[in-house]
């Protein structure tokens, strides 16, 4: 008996365009993988989905945490819901924890490698929940490290924002 070979479709999010045309390089060297469309904001990406639903859509997490968040939950209700993966050239533990409670199949760094990138829309396209191990081995002062430039009340601030608190438990805060 043949073995049914599904392609798994996938649309990118992305604010830099040729971010978005190295993911079609690179998807476009695997026969399972078709790049669908590439989008540079939330709004454009729903347009796109509506017009040719992806099964997987990539999508930058410079375009907004709290956007992203809001943008994953919203989509649950859609007929056709689409594996969402999260990625960004910075990641913590605590934003990944937050992008998959709230519906994200995987959550990757830009860094990663390609094979890395293939596995993680694989594994989201069947709906198994992907996560990058390098967000979750990096400690608490590697993650710490960039911010030498924030003030005693930003580094608070942060820190705060880091543990998924709304703006008004940071006010209260």
């Amino acid at each position: 008996m043949a073995e049914l070979h599904l392609t798994t479709s996938v649309g990118v999010c992305d604010t830099q365009p040729v971010t978005a045309a190295g993911v079609r390089a690179v998807i476009s060297a695997y026969p399972d993988l078709e790049f669908l469309w590439a989008a540079e904001s939330l709004e454009e990406a729903v347009r796109l989905a509506r017009q040719r639903p992806p099964r997987v859509v990539l999508a930058d997490k410079g375009l907004g945490a709290n956007g992203l968040i809001h943008w994953i939950l919203n989509l649950r209700s859609a007929p056709l819901v689409p594996a969402l993966v999260i990625w960004g050239s910075s990641l913590t533990e605590g934003e990944a924890l937050r992008f998959v409670q709230a519906g994200a199949k995987g959550v990757i760094r830009k860094a990663a490698s390609p094979e890395a990138l293939v596995a993680c829309l694989r594994s989201a396209s069947k709906g198994t929940a992907w996560l990058e191990d390098t967000i979750f081995r990096s400690g608490p002062k590697a993650a710490r490290g960039g911010r030498s430039s924030l003030t005693p009340r930003e580094s608070q601030v942060f820190g705060l924002v880091e543990q998924g608190l709304t703006n008004c438990q940071i006010a209260r805060e």
